[in-house]
């Protein structure tokens, strides 16, 4: 990437995630007033809500043209990418060119960004300097996963954080929906989940729950701007919110009590229970027909108080659940294996060729995955052998790299930090942007790598001022290990644009952490 600031003092080099290419030419544009045009509608409106939040007043006739043009040949030079676009800014006017919707957005993002960039105060003309962005991103998933059980935040807030995530050209909001403190989606075959259990949270706190059709409509939203919601039931721990409204999920037959501390591991699902297989077909079905994307989350994380062959029978049944019901599986790591892997599983996975003992996808005497290909799993903790995620990459699973100790967003920036946790690291800025998703497993191929996903839990954020505080500035990095190229990475540029980025943050009054680390 060419790093260059042009004349008059118009910053060129104020892109994040850092694009493959970047090349300044002469000249300068007065981008102050503007007109778009565009085939699609839509995307010429959410155009003009971005330059205008930038700053640029956007005009329907008279103003300096900004085309979005569907063009395959768009991106860097033999790319395929889907998400590959072209921006040029001339002394004429501004063309983004991309073959697909998702690309021309992007290109309009890095557009929004030069041009807040340039702003200045009233009655300055708002000059961008001329240059050629090309640009795609290193991995298809690029996301957040954001825990709205521990603290609830509602549809106002998810919209904020769609946006959010777009901005820095994410694609996913995963949500973590359901867990021990409360049951945040309405699930129309199973009313009790949110009837009893949606208004608890941590400390007593309020809680609530996504209707039906906020549920709907919060998708809408964010598939109008290229970003996919990734709904996560978990099961068969982090579950006293379930068995709560279900006593019948307990082998006693009576419900389990409310819960709102932050302790993880004590609960659990009964797979020889005869009222859990219909639950989780019952959830997961509902779960399935009301979500938009491709992809259902089914947690099976931190299930401490389970044998490992029951566990590997509820990683089982939930992909087949989930896969029956038309979506793609996504779980956390410990689906792959790790302490809970277990032979019985593998072969009730691998059907009759894994319980005759002929080949199920390992070698003689290892023990075959127990996932199905194509499943992803979310990688969070760096701590367990790496030898079970390589059997699942062998055996068709993908990943997505969500390591704490760098993605961690409710990570404390330093010890004397107000908000958030520790037990995984101290987790600064530089942290979260010196780091390589290929480099985390062992053994594993780049080709199994489906992206990476930033992750925020909500235990110690009250509201969306806290957790803004945590997401800025270190989504930015995140957002640029998932987009950029390795090569394109430079810490020290990338303070300097955080640098620039961070008045538009002051302007829409979005809270952020002034790390000492910038020099703001």
């Amino acid at each position: 990437m060419t790093t260059v600031s042009s004349g008059a003092g118009i910053v060129a080099d104020a892109v994040i995630p850092a694009p493959v290419e970047l090349e300044p030419a002469e000249g300068v544009l007065d981008l102050t007033t503007v007109t778009v045009h565009a085939a699609d509608g839509a995307v010429a409106g959410l155009a003009g809500e971005l330059l205008a939040a930038a700053g640029a007043l956007v005009v329907p006739d008279g103003g300096v043209p900004v085309a979005l043009t569907p063009d395959p040949a768009a991106g860097p030079a033999g790319s395929s990418n889907p998400e590959r676009y072209t921006l040029t800014v001339t002394a004429d006017g501004v063309t983004v060119a991309a073959p697909e919707r998702s690309g021309l957005l992007h290109g309009v993002r890095t557009l929004r960004q030069l041009v807040a960039a340039a702003r200045r105060e009233a009655g300055v003309p708002l000059e961008v300097g001329a240059v050629v962005v090309r640009d795609e991103p290193r991995y298809a998933w690029r996301g957040l996963s954001l825990d709205v059980v521990r603290h609830w935040f509602g549809p106002a807030d998810l919209r904020a954080v769609v946006d959010l995530v777009g901005s820095y050209k994410m694609n996913r909001l995963h949500l973590h929906l359901t867990d021990d403190q409360g049951w945040r989606l309405e699930i129309p075959s199973r009313p009790a989940l949110t009837e009893k259990s949606s208004q608890g949270a941590v400390s007593g706190a309020t809680g609530g729950f996504l209707t039906a059709r906020e549920y709907r409509e919060l998708q809408e939203y964010a598939a109008e701007r290229e970003i996919v919601v990734v709904p996560e039931i978990d099961v068969p721990g982090h579950v006293n919110a379930a068995t709560h409204a279900y006593g019948e999920l307990m082998p006693s037959g009576e419900p389990t009590d409310t819960y709102d501390g932050i302790e993880v591991g004590f609960s659990k699902l009964h797979l020889d229970l005869p009222a859990t297989e219909p639950f989780l077909r019952d959830v997961f079905s509902d779960v399935a027909r009301m979500t938009l994307g491709p992809w259902v989350h089914f947690g099976g994380d931190e299930v401490l108080v389970m044998q490992p062959e029951e566990f590997g029978r509820f990683v089982v049944l939930c992909q087949e659940i989930i896969a029956g019901a038309g979506k793609t599986p996504v779980a956390w790591q410990e689906a792959g294996g790790s302490a809970h892997g277990d032979q019985a599983a593998a072969a009730a996975l691998a059907g009759d060729a894994a319980a005759s003992g002929t080949d199920a996808g390992a070698a003689d005497g290892e023990q075959p995955a127990l996932v199905r290909p194509g499943t992803i799993l979310q990688y969070w903790d760096t701590r367990p052998d790496h030898a079970p995620f390589v059997r699942a990459a062998q055996a068709g699973a993908k990943f997505v790299m969500s390591p704490a100790d760098r993605a961690y967003l409710d990570m404390k920036y330093t010890p004397e930090h107000p908000l958030g946790q520790a037990w995984a690291a101290f987790v600064e800025l530089h942290d979260s942007y010196d780091w390589d998703p290929a480099a985390l497993i062992d053994g594993l191929p780049e080709s199994a790598i489906e992206g990476v996903s930033a992750a925020v839990w909500t235990e110690t954020l009250l509201n969306r001022d806290d957790l803004f505080s945590m997401l800025l500035p270190r989504l930015a990095a995140v957002a640029e290990i998932a987009w950029s190229q390795p090569e394109a990475k430079d810490w020290e540029s990338f303070r300097a644009r955080v640098a620039v980025e961070a008045a538009t943050w002051r302007r829409e009054n979005a809270a952020y952490h002034p790390t000492p680390q910038i020099d703001w």
